[in-house]
């Protein structure tokens, strides 16, 4: 897909502040160093539209960004931010459950994971909790450009089997860096979002 508009639209903490146009959603979910901000930015061919930062943590808000005025990817809150006090992750825990289970707009949640290393406890969690809910997920394996190609189905088997991942749900390859994958991420998108 050619992005030729995108901004960031509407910033969220309850349903009130969402946007009130029927564009459909992806939302976009992983810890927070895995590199969401980034994900965001080579999909969009934007350098700095989604800021990228060295504090996890840092997005704290529910992020609309509009593209082509056809949908948005609304980016979460990264999980696993151990230096954010309690009582303010379980806040986010809320806003992040409230918009995922009662979004009609979602069309489907990009679950990033990195492709280096095996899922975290948090990955698995956070895509048992999408099954449960029966939201489609499209998992990505981003940081494709850090392993040598010879090793990517080694490292995606690690991915699918921790994971548990079903069949039907897509596993993409993808890179920030080079690009990679980024045709077959806005194809597996375009899918979801037709439906």
């Amino acid at each position: 897909m050619k992005v030729t508009k995108s901004e960031l639209a509407h910033v969220a903490v309850k349903p009130e502040q969402y946007p009130t146009s029927r564009l459909p959603e992806i939302a976009l979910s992983g810890r927070s160093n895995v590199g969401k901000s980034s994900f965001i930015n080579k999909m969009i061919n934007r350098k700095g539209l989604a800021r990228t930062s060295q504090r996890p943590g840092k997005t704290q808000t529910l992020n609309f960004y509009e593209i082509n005025e056809m949908l948005y990817f609304v980016d979460v809150p990264g999980y696993g931010f151990a230096k954010v006090p309690k009582p303010e992750r379980e806040a986010w825990g809320r806003m992040i459950e409230t918009y995922l289970q009662d979004r009609e707009q979602l069309k489907a949640v990009v679950l990033i994971v990195d492709l280096r290393h095996p899922p975290s406890a948090d990955d698995k969690m956070m895509y048992n909790w999408l099954k449960h809910f029966d939201i489609p997920v499209i998992v990505v394996a981003t940081k494709s450009d850090k392993i040598p190609k010879g090793k990517w189905e080694k490292h995606l088997k690690v991915i699918r089997n921790d994971l548990e991942k079903i069949e039907s749900d897509p596993l993409l390859l993808f890179s920030s860096e080079t690009a990679q994958g980024k045709e077959q991420v806005w194809k597996t998108i375009q899918h979801y979002i037709s439906q």
